[in-house]
């Protein structure tokens, strides 16, 4: 089971690169790449990035609502990793702007102890660790693991989720790639 996550206020902005909600991303990349919205050729808003292999980072953007927000492939939301990733097809563009739209002020993660009699909803990923699915199983293909699972209502700001919905991010099994989906009640 995995250890639940709880994002606490960061005492000032985080110009680490370290897994974190919310703030500027703090890229790991020779350049910014700021993923636009499909449907309206905005810069996503940024809501978090996550710690993966090999030092990499995940940034996960999502356009702020909208029908297409929970496909992992819609283009309305998007998980870009840096260094050495490579920006998904279904992604409209990206730009390179260092600071853009966030979902909240930066948050930084405190793990708790795993309690096997509670439901745990957020939580890190990592090699082994499995999603807890909402509805049916969605993972995007063979060998991808979970990144993180974030539960919309435990987040330190709001997301659209839909109701009371959980977020999938993953990471490609050759780690240069993310995909992103969300599931609700």
């Amino acid at each position: 089971m995995p250890a639940p996550v709880e994002f606490v206020p960061a005492e000032g902005p985080v110009t680490e690169p370290v897994t974190k909600v919310g703030g500027q991303p703090v890229w790991r990349g020779e350049e910014a790449q700021w993923p636009l919205s499909k449907e309206s050729g905005e810069p996503m808003e940024f809501i978090g990035q996550f710690a993966v292999r090999d030092g990499a980072l995940a940034y996960l953007f999502m356009a702020g609502s909208g029908e297409d927000t929970f496909e992992p492939d819609g283009g309305e939301n998007a998980l870009i990793v840096q260094p050495g990733g490579r920006v998904p097809d279904f992604v409209a563009g990206v730009r390179e702007l260092a600071a853009g739209p966030t979902a909240g002020a930066d948050h930084l993660p405190v793990l708790g102890e795993p309690d096997p009699d509670e439901e745990c909803w957020q939580f890190l990923g990592g090699p082994g660790v499995e999603p807890r699915w909402l509805q049916g199983e969605e993972v995007p293909g063979e060998g991808w693991e979970l990144v993180a699972q974030l539960d919309s209502t435990a987040l330190p700001f709001e997301v659209d989720f839909g109701d009371t919905g959980i977020g999938y991010a993953f990471l490609s099994p050759d780690g240069k790639e993310g995909r992103f989906l969300w599931q609700c009640a």
